[in-house]
């Protein structure tokens, strides 16, 4: 088997800002991301070459305007299933069968993660707030949950029950009622026995065999059979992504999560076939970013010689290696703040701190989510601890947070004055909103601040029995 070939960056280098911006930026949203395969059915399908983006813009059109239709039809096109109408949707009887026909096991797991996620996320929800001034004014914050929401799972490579257990949780954790699950019309999605069991284990009875772009579209514009949803989240490929962003502003959407990333941070105090399994780790989703960031230089060699060891007995070894040749990186440092600097221009969805003192560091840096010490691998989190495992990527973590249930949870605020109130703040309304040019919005409020009269209309007097009033 060849040497692992991985580049390497050098923080001393005059050019190594450069190099780290083009490593953060080759997984992004907007880059080329799609194999040659998927190119040639793009053309195959639309009869030119388009764009992920194109693509994107083009299906979504035609699903808000010829709904159902256009749904089968690149269903078919792209899934390579011919579904009929009654088809898409799950019956509640499959949900129950293949829930009766899995194990044990299978379910004890689900039941034990779905109690860890609950109970992190039902702790973290906002409560309604309110200020009162005796006799001016009350101010309220309300947090209530979303009325529908949409996940989208996604099932090409492999099923993902653990994409249902940090989507579906949240939300019921934020109490939402109604919740639809889209997964694509294949083996490892919406036919996986596995799956469905899942999603009757959770509760969800709403489940259609929808994929790709044509789900999200669904979703958002809604067609025959599926209702419209006020939010999608959950994770894709890059053209799910890309359609995410396309419909946001008709829906919510949780964020724009692309290729899976972590960048593990180590000292001379870290353990080479730890950091070595963490890296393949993320480098099996295939693409997905694996990155080394040290200050101890003898590391990167440990590391590189336990990779090697590891890729030789790896199932997927042919994947994970092209994907660390790549999209990783081993990064050298000459300190440890040019490190942190390092991470923070990365600002990667996943962090893992192997160094003595991780606490600290982590306070310095940004990242979707941190993971401290050797002993809190990233696949905890991926699958069972608690805090959702969809996540910003692509650097998107210097301003974008990952999901939780509070992002289920519309906050509403609402204002009562009484007339001594209103007189008390009249006088800088009034000035800015004539500042501004807007005088309906300066009389709305002068005009009630000197009105002396009784603040309703006195209620009409009733109408005596048997009586009908007068037309004149």
């Amino acid at each position: 088997m060849p040497a692992l070939k991985l580049r390497r960056i050098d923080l001393s280098a005059s050019n190594a800002n450069q190099q780290l911006a083009k490593l953060r930026d080759q997984l992004k949203l907007d880059a080329e991301l799609v194999t040659p395969a998927s190119k040639k059915l793009t053309q195959a399908v639309f009869g030119e070459a388009l764009s992920p983006a194109q693509s994107v813009t083009r299906i979504c059109a035609e699903v808000k305007s010829k709904g159902l239709e256009a749904v089968l039809r690149y269903t078919e096109a792209f899934d390579k299933v011919k579904l009929k109408p009654d088809m898409i949707r799950v019956s509640q009887k499959e949900l129950d069968e293949a829930h009766a026909a899995a194990s044990t096991e299978y379910l004890d797991v689900l039941r034990r993660i779905r109690y860890n996620v609950d109970s992190f996320q039902s702790g973290l929800l906002h409560r309604d707030a309110e200020l009162r001034v005796s006799g001016s004014h009350e101010l309220h914050l309300r947090y209530r949950p979303l009325a529908r929401v949409g996940i989208y799972c996604p099932g090409g490579a492999a099923a993902y029950p653990s994409t249902l257990l940090m989507t579906v949780c949240p939300a019921q954790a934020a109490g939402v009622e109604e919740i639809v699950v889209c997964m694509p019309p294949t083996p490892t999605g919406a036919y996986n026995q596995d799956m469905l069991a899942a999603c009757k284990e959770l509760g969800v009875s709403e489940v259609y065999r929808l994929g790709g772009v044509q789900a999200i579209a669904s979703m958002a514009y809604g067609i025959p059979g599926l209702k419209p949803v006020n939010m999608i989240v959950g994770p894709g490929n890059q053209f799910v992504a890309l359609a995410k962003k396309h419909v946001f502003g008709t829906v919510a959407i949780d964020c724009l999560a692309g290729p899976s990333e972590v960048v593990v941070v180590a000292d001379d105090s870290a353990h080479p076939q730890y950091i070595a399994l963490d890296l393949i780790a993320q480098a099996e989703h295939s693409p997905g970013s694996a990155v080394l960031v040290t200050w101890y230089e003898p590391l990167l060699n440990e590391v590189k010689e336990a990779l090697e060891k590891r890729l030789a007995k790896l199932g997927r070894a042919d994947l994970t290696r092209d994907c660390l040749e790549r999209y990783g990186a081993f990064v050298l440092a000459p300190d440890k703040a040019t490190a942190i600097h390092a991470v923070n221009t990365l600002a990667p969805e996943h962090l893992h701190i192997q160094t003595r003192d991780p606490d600290a560091i982590a306070e310095e840096v940004d990242a979707g989510a941190i993971f401290l010490g050797p002993f809190t691998p990233v696949a905890v989190g991926d699958y069972a601890a608690g805090p959702s495992h969809v996540l910003p990527t692509g650097g998107t973590a210097k301003f974008a947070s990952g999901l939780s249930a509070n992002d289920f949870r519309k906050r509403t605020s609402i204002l009562r004055f009484t007339r001594n109130g209103l007189k008390d703040i009249a006088d800088v309304v009034v000035y800015l909103a004539d500042k501004e040019g807007l005088p309906g919005h300066s009389l709305s409020v002068s005009h009630r601040a000197s009105d002396t009269g009784p603040a309703a209309r006195p209620k009409p007097k009733p109408e005596k029995a048997g009586t009908t009033p007068t037309k004149k």
